[in-house]
C-alpha cells in the first residue's frame, strides 16, 4: 500500500506539531491517527513519552514488518529527549519507513531546536500549536469552532462565551460544541447568557458555589428551583464541573502566589482566585477526581444516558459537596 507523501497530508512521513496548547496538540495527533485508521482500520499506534523512546527504541518500532502493517508513532515532547534518541531520530529522518507516519510534538522553544530544524529540513509537514495568550485568539478561535461545527454564532455570543470561561481552550471548545449540539437556530448572547454566566439568572453557577463549599442542602433546594424555573440542565452540570475544576487548578498551583500572577496563569480573573481560594477549604486531590467522576456521570445522564436526569444530578450535587469536606 503506497502511501501518500504530500507535505500537506496527515499522512504525510512525519508531523511536527509545535507549541505548547494541549488541545491544539492532541488535535493533530487524532487528526494523523484517524486519517491512519481511514486508509487501514488495523493500524498500530504508539504514544510515547521522552523517557519511554530510549535509544534503540525508536529503530525498533520503525523496522520493516512482514505483512507491511501501517503504524503511527507519536513522540510527545520532543524537546525532551536524550541526545541519544536525537541521533536516532534525525537518523531515521534520512530514510524514513513506508507505512510509518511520526509524529513529534515540540514545545517550539530553544530546548530541542536542533531536532525541530532538522524535521523541518526534512520536509516535514507542521502543525502551529501556539498558546493563546490574546483575548483575540481565544474569540478567534470560538469563531472557528462554530464555524467547524457548522453553526452560526453572534459575535456578541462569541465574546459573552470568551468572557464566561476564559482561557482554557478545552472548556471553550467543550462550551461551543455543547451550544451547538443542544441550540436550534443562532447562537446568541442571550442563549450564551442562560448557559454559561454567572448571572442571577445562570443559577447553575449558584448551585456550583454552594456544592463546591460543602453545602448540600442548600444547594439542593438551589438545583431544583432551577430545574423548576427551567434552567438548562446541561448548563448546570458545566458549571459544577467549572467549579471543581477551578479548585483542582488552584489546588496545584504555587502557594503564596499573588491573585494577579494565578489569574494570568490560569486563565481565571483575579476575583475568582479570591473566591475559590476561600471555596478549596476542606478539598483534597481524591476529592476533586470523585467530584468530577461524579459530574461526568451527571452530564451523560442529562444528555440522554439517564432515565431521571434530574436524580442524576442531585447525585452529583451531593458528591460534590460531600467531596468538599473530605481533607
Amino acid at each position: 500500500m503506497a502511501r501518500n507523501s504530500t507535505t500537506d497530508s496527515p499522512l504525510a512521513p512525519l508531523t511536527i506539531a509545535v507549541g505548547q496548547e494541549d488541545l491544539l496538540l492532541d488535535r493533530a495527533v487524532r487528526e494523523v491517527v484517524e486519517a491512519a485508521r481511514a486508509a487501514d482500520a488495523d493500524t498500530d499506534v504508539r504514544d510515547l513519552t521522552p523517557d519511554a523512546l530510549q535509544p534503540g527504541t525508536l529503530a525498533e518500532l520503525t523496522s520493516p514488518s512482514l505483512f507491511a502493517e501501517r503504524k503511527v508513532v507519536v513522540v510527545r515532547n520532543a524537546q525532551d529527549l536524550s541526545a541519544d534518541t536525537v541521533k536516532d531520530v534525525k537518523a531515521y529522518l534520512d530514510a524514513p519507513v513506508e507505512e510509518i507516519t511520526l509524529v513529534l510534538l515540540h514545545a517550539g522553544g530553544a530546548k530541542g531546536k536542533g531536532l525541530l530544524d532538522a524535521a523541518r529540513k526534512a520536509g516535514a509537514r507542521e502543525v502551529a500549536c501556539p498558546k493563546m495568550t490574546k483575548p483575540a485568539d481565544r474569540l478567534a478561535f470560538v469563531r472557528q469552532e462554530f464555524r467547524t461545527l457548522g453553526r452560526s454564532a453572534t459575535p456578541e455570543a462569541c465574546q459573552a462565551l470568551v468572557d464566561a470561561i476564559g482561557s482554557d481552550l478545552r472548556e471553550l471548545a467543550s462550551a461551543c460544541a455543547q451550544l451547538a449540539a443542544d441550540v436550534e437556530g443562532a447562537i446568541d448572547a442571550a442563549v450564551v447568557a442562560r448557559y454559561y454566566t454567572g448571572r442571577a439568572e445562570a443559577t447553575g453557577f449558584e448551585v456550583a458555589d454552594l456544592a463546591v463549599t460543602g453545602r448540600a442542602a442548600e444547594a439542593l433546594e438551589r438545583l431544583r428551583w432551577a430545574i423548576a424555573v427551567g434552567q438548562p440542565l446541561p448548563g448546570i452540570t458545566f458549571a459544577l464541573a467549572s467549579g471543581v475544576r477551578a479548585i483542582g487548578k488552584l489546588a496545584s498551583a504555587p502557594r503564596g502566589a499573588r491573585s494577579g500572577d494565578l489569574a494570568r496563569e490560569l486563565g481565571m480573573p483575579p476575583w475568582k482566585i479570591d473566591r475559590v481560594r476561600q471555596q478549596m477549604r476542606g478539598w483534597s486531590a481524591d476529592g476533586v477526581s470523585a467530584a468530577l467522576r461524579a459530574v461526568a456521570d451527571a452530564d451523560a445522564a442529562v444528555k440522554g444516558g439517564g432515565a431521571d436526569p434530574a436524580y442524576a444530578l442531585e447525585k452529583a450535587v451531593v458528591a460534590v459537596a460531600r467531596a468538599a469536606r473530605t481533607r
